[in-house]
């Protein structure tokens, strides 16, 4: 059975004219041959274009994230427009009253002609091809999952991360600081936190592109050492502590943190944690408790997920959002909620003195990342591709939705080893040197 493109697409504006009666947001829909039709009374502050009507049966036929995703990723459905914006926007106005106003068979009568249409089928250049979930968390999985996410080249992420190249959650003393004095502002919070001594050994797991070890060195005194599986980050943070001067007192290398033997007096792991897996908490946490010396602190800085009633259940499910994130962005991670940490950490001998929540500085860190990346978008097609470039414009404005939301959560935990003669931490009475 086949139908003319004039009914096809008559049908569709029909059908889209209900959804603008039933939703009333502030977004335009474009098709392929060129009307456009607003889903809103309101002026629209963002425009979806549909390329051809293959793309129509395609969503229809597999109306799931992942199928949306790809035809975005590889042209079939355009966006103009904030990404970040018209989510929260979309995600204020629209009610589940709304949703019930849709009248789902007339949708269906008026769509069905489209179920004859030969499908648009998106084929993903920039996927992991391996286990994506991490159930497996081999060292072999650690470094291809490190590789995929981190050495998509230093260029790209020049693009639009801060000067010292900080690829974690900024600390934002005022929400309307720019990013790079929020990213300053991380760095000497963490060192604050760690209480830093000059002549301290200070080990940075999953050290970056070596922001905090250089940091640390040049302003708190201490010998620094960092780790990382990336040979991009590696190559970058040796020549910038050549180029620091910092030589001797700054060292890198790229070692699994399981083989990494020593003694150290502080400890950070800042955006490292989701890379563990839950499996390996265990392991995870009482390597750092050997690596420590007696009452050492550590911080642990990492993403969680809310906890859930049933906490196993909660723990295995993996939504859809999640699944493309794993298979497209950031394979290997998982997330575990705080107090599943938290358990863990007290578990391997861990003494647990504070935790903050940075959650809401996240959300604002993600949409700097999103705006910059965005504004440089000819850069990162000539150096990753549309394709890449796609996927991870939209993983940035998405994440930052999810921790605005909530959906998503991120915590610093601060802890010391725990001293086998039950003596003090160590530590201030108060949080007051923080802020001084």
């Amino acid at each position: 059975m086949s139908f003319s493109e004039d009914k096809l697409l008559k049908a569709l504006k029909t059908a889209l004219q209900h959804i603008a009666y039933a939703l009333n947001i502030p977004v335009t829909v474009s098709l392929w041959d060129g009307s456009s039709t607003p889903l809103g009374d309101a002026a629209s502050i963002a425009t979806i274009t549909i390329k051809n009507q293959n793309v129509i049966a395609s969503l229809l036929k597999r109306p799931n994230m992942e199928n949306i995703v790809r035809h975005y990723a590889t042209g079939n459905i355009g966006f103009e427009g904030d990404l970040v914006v018209s989510g929260q926007t979309i995600r204020s106005q629209l009610k589940k009253k709304d949703l019930k106003r849709l009248n789902k068979k007339l949708l269906l009568r008026l769509l069905w002609p489209f179920f004859f249409v030969k499908s648009a089928k998106p084929v993903s250049e920039h996927s992991f091809d391996q286990d994506a979930t991490g159930t497996r968390h081999t060292n072999k999985h650690n470094k291809a999952y490190i590789e995929f996410h981190y050495d998509v080249s230093n260029e790209f992420y020049q693009l639009f991360l801060d000067p010292e190249m900080q690829y974690s959650c900024a600390y934002f003393t005022d929400w309307s600081n720019p990013l790079e004095q929020a990213q300053h502002d991380k760095l000497d919070m963490i060192c604050k936190k760690l209480r830093l001594k000059e002549g301290e050994r200070f080990l940075d797991i999953g050290c970056g592109w070596g922001g905090l070890i250089c940091h640390a060195a040049e302003h708190y005194g201490v010998k620094a050492h960092g780790i990382t599986l990336s040979e991009e980050q590696y190559r970058f943070t040796q020549d910038k502590i050549r180029r620091l001067g910092l030589e001797g007192r700054v060292t890198v290398e790229i070692r699994d943190y399981l083989k990494l033997e020593g003694e150290y007096d502080k400890i950070a792991s800042i955006g490292m944690f989701e890379h563990i897996g839950l499996a390996n908490f265990p392991a995870y946490f009482g390597k750092i408790r050997s690596l420590l010396t007696e009452r050492g602190v550590v911080l642990n800085h990492g993403i969680a997920r809310r906890a859930k009633a049933n906490v196993k259940k909660g723990l295995a499910r993996i939504t859809p959002e999640k699944r493309l994130i794993l298979k497209y962005i950031f394979p290997g991670s998982e997330l575990a909620p705080i107090g599943y940490s938290a358990n863990a950490m007290e578990a391997a001998g861990f003494e647990i003195h504070d935790i903050e929540a940075w959650r809401e500085h996240y959300a604002l860190t993600c949409q700097h990342w999103y705006h910059r990346l965005s504004a440089n978008s000819q850069a990162a097609n000539a150096i990753v591709g549309e394709e890449r470039y796609r996927l991870w414009v939209a993983y940035l404005a998405g994440v930052s939705l999810g921790f605005r939301s909530g959906s998503i959560l991120i915590f610093q935990t601060l802890a010391t080893k725990r001293s086998k003669e039950k003596t003090a931490s160590g530590l201030p009475p108060t949080r007051a040197d923080l802020y001084n």
